[in-house]
């Protein structure tokens, strides 16, 4: 589906862009596995993409460091040849009631979850843009697929940091693929519901813990990062290439607000 396509996945040494970048490489990418800590585990991830018969590599790069960004795409650029497909995927959390969130707790969330993804895609877009289309690739010159979340749409009492990065991202990814597309290049985003990641195991590693979380889940089961990847997957390929600046929430229907299915 992806052969002979490069993939960047930032974030992707754990989780839900472990998974991603795992399922790029089995479509048949050649994947760049970033990471900013982690090291041994980002190389295990290498090594399963690359038992697929692809590329595979780890780069070292905090995405919120303009200069480190600009390094990571000029590296990749030069050892892979260029880049096809960028998920934005690296994001932290740092929580607190909004009176006692401090300004580092603020800031940090916002450059890493907002400015990070304005950075690499940027700088990828740069590529995309000098390259054009090859058609025997894909339809598109590039494809960007920014990791939000369903509280681009739902609020998040106690997470105003982070709740703020992903409604900022939704309006980013939208005016880029505005932007963009008369270019070529496909912007669109993925926005997770409830995922068992390592970033908030304590709100599903415990029956009671799971029982409350599966309240606000219609469908009635958490997701896995494979059920992301997979939307990531379909977003990367020519078989989505008429989806421009649109938000894929895979949340098994947590953005229906299910305390209304009763009538409210």
């Amino acid at each position: 589906m992806l052969k002979g396509q490069k993939a960047l996945v930032t974030g992707a040494n754990s989780g839900i862009g472990k998974a991603t970048a795992i399922a790029l490489g089995r479509a048949g990418a050649d994947v760049v596995v970033n990471y900013v800590a982690g090291r041994e585990d980002a190389e295990k991830v290498v090594a399963e993409i690359a038992s697929f018969g692809v590329r595979a590599a780890a780069y070292e790069a905090d995405v919120s460091n303009e200069e480190q960004v600009v390094a990571m795409l000029d590296r990749m650029i030069q050892e892979f040849g260029t880049i096809d497909i960028l998920v934005a995927n690296a994001g932290l959390q740092r929580d607190a009631p909004f009176t006692e969130m401090t300004l580092a707790q603020w800031q940090k969330v916002l450059d890493v979850n907002l400015t990070g993804q304005f950075l690499c895609a940027r700088e990828a877009t740069k590529e995309f843009l000098r390259r054009g289309v090859v058609p025997e690739v894909s339809s598109a010159a590039g494809k960007i697929i920014c990791m939000s979340s369903v509280h681009q749409l739902i609020p998040w009492a106690g997470h105003a940091n982070y709740a703020s990065s992903k409604g900022g991202l939704q309006m980013m990814m939208q005016t880029l693929a505005q932007e963009l597309a008369p270019k070529k290049v496909r912007v669109n985003a993925v926005a997770p519901g409830a995922v068992k990641t390592p970033i908030n195991r304590s709100a599903w590693e415990t029956p009671e813990a799971q029982e409350d979380l599966l309240r606000l889940i219609p469908y009635k089961r958490i997701g896995d990062p494979e059920d992301i990847a997979n939307a990531v997957v379909g977003l990367s390929s020519d078989l989505m290439d008429y989806v421009v600046g649109t938000t894929l929430y895979v949340d098994g229907g947590m953005t229906l607000f299910p305390g209304f299915a009763t009538g409210g």
